[in-house]
């Protein structure tokens, strides 16, 4: 199958990729440079594509996958963006503050232990504590709201088991 025929048969699950990214990103422009990146990423990777499979399942998981890595990319760069007219970008890292309550900690010990704790209470911790509610974190990581809700409660324990010297 040539590059356009693929790239025809995948431009007919527009529709659906739009309703999904709209939901994720909540946000039209971010939802098209979703959709975007997930057609360049199936273009891309046609060959993994085995024909008579699920061709608007495998799309999903492309943009699921997308969402979520940029996602932790946002989150670890720091940047926060100002919603306002002129969108003006605050780089948080560059901050000259410094905070003497700060230096009796070890940021690295911290965040190893942190970064220890499986990866998927991580995951639902980190969405939470970013902002997102329970029932976008169950949409997104398409797990029950019960889940969601244990996950964060086992990893705030985990977390306050394993930092439990730096607790007052």
């Amino acid at each position: 199958m040539s590059n356009a025929e693929f790239g025809n048969l995948i431009n007919q699950h527009h529709s659906f990729l739009k309703q999904l990214a709209l939901k994720l990103t909540k946000r039209g422009d971010d939802a098209d440079d979703l959709i975007q990146e997930t057609f360049y990423k199936a273009i891309k990777n046609q060959d993994k594509y085995r024909a008579g499979t699920n061709l608007k399942g495998w799309l999903y998981t492309i943009m699921k996958n997308t969402f979520i890595n940029n996602y932790r990319k946002k989150k670890n760069q720091n940047t926060f963006v100002d919603d306002t007219e002129n969108r003006y970008f605050i780089n948080s890292g560059e901050s000259a503050k410094t905070v003497d309550t700060d230096s009796l900690v070890d940021h690295e010990y911290i965040m190893r232990q942190v970064e220890s704790i499986d990866k998927n209470y991580l995951e639902a911790f980190m969405m939470h504590y970013n902002g997102y509610k329970y029932e976008e974190i169950a949409e997104i990581l398409e797990i029950p709201l019960g889940t969601v809700k244990s996950r964060i409660f086992l990893a705030r324990k985990k977390m306050m088991d394993r930092l439990k010297d730096y607790r007052i």
